[in-house]
């Protein structure tokens, strides 16, 4: 037996720390290196010579950024996807994984719906045809071009789906003895008690949303409507094409193809940093539970 404060549960603990430690030691320095090279100069990171510390600090490469209209603009259109994105895609997944969840003999064809969506998992259209489709529909150049085509992910309404019939039968059972409809034990018992699964499915929508760049390109005819990962990805690839400035001839004098790479992913990872660390204590539970099979 184990005790409380024997030498091996010390020796453990202090064990434990250092290796997790480590590990989160190692996910951090990624990004700080690429914020120090971000605030370098342009010698200092061609040559590989910043390691955890900005050498030649400057901020150039932000101010490149920040100033730029098409930034702000690509911002506000990828805030826009992410809210309405992220809204309509949490509400679908929440009313088809609901009732699909319920036997099948309180839901007549239960099982025929659960294979329709379970197939598009497996078997998809291909790019051609989804662009077909969104081009035929009127969505081409419109916000709803990158939210609408992915607006119902099958494998987070699954991971739902296995969550709700984890929940137990009795209580169920009691709401409706109490009078209560499917709307209201969906809304005041499933969802209360689905928060580590909501709040993992949530936090897969909103980094999906916000890295999404692929479709911009696809669906976006005008540069003025592409969100914030399509604006980056493009913009070094279009620096030597653009109309440069006095002003911006001044501050591309210190920046380098390898500053701004570094100040765009480390821009675009931010956000993400900061919502992850509220939503992380649901995460895990969220997983195995929403992942085996009730």
């Amino acid at each position: 037996m184990v005790y409380k404060n024997s030498f091996s549960r010390k020796l453990f603990i202090v064990c434990n720390a250092l290796l997790l430690g480590a590990i989160t030691f190692l996910c951090i320095v990624p990004f700080v290196h690429l914020l120090a090279v971000s605030l370098s100069s342009n010698t200092a990171a061609m040559a590989a010579e910043v390691k955890l510390w900005p050498i030649g600090f400057t901020l150039d490469a932000y101010a490149y950024l920040g100033q730029k209209v098409e930034f702000f603009r690509s911002l506000w259109v990828t805030l826009q996807r992410v809210v309405l994105g992220t809204a309509i895609n949490m509400l679908l997944v929440v009313l088809s994984a609901y009732p699909l969840s319920k036997e099948a003999k309180q839901f007549r064809f239960r099982t025929l719906y659960v294979w329709f969506f379970a197939v598009t998992m497996f078997f998809g259209g291909g790019l051609i045809p989804t662009y077909i489709v969104v081009k035929e529909t009127g969505l081409m150049n419109s916000i709803w071009a990158l939210i609408l085509p992915g607006a119902l992910s099958v494998w987070y309404m699954v991971l739902l789906l296995n969550f709700f019939r984890n929940i137990p039968r009795e209580m169920e059972e009691a709401a409706f003895i109490d009078g209560a409809g499917h709307w209201k034990l969906l809304w005041s018992i499933f969802l209360p008690v689905s928060k580590p699964a909501i709040a993992t499915i949530f936090l897969f929508t909103v980094v999906g949303h916000w890295n999404s760049w692929f479709d911009g390109i696809l669906y976006m005819n005008s540069p003025e409507k592409y969100p914030l990962q399509t604006y980056l990805s493009t913009l070094v690839n279009s620096l030597n094409k653009i109309s440069i400035t006095v002003d911006d001839l001044s501050l591309l004098q210190n920046l380098s193809d390898k500053t701004l790479r570094t100040a765009q992913i480390f821009l675009g990872a931010l956000p993400i940093m900061l919502v992850y660390p509220f939503l992380q204590k649901h995460f895990t539970k969220g997983i195995t539970i929403g992942s085996v099979k009730g």
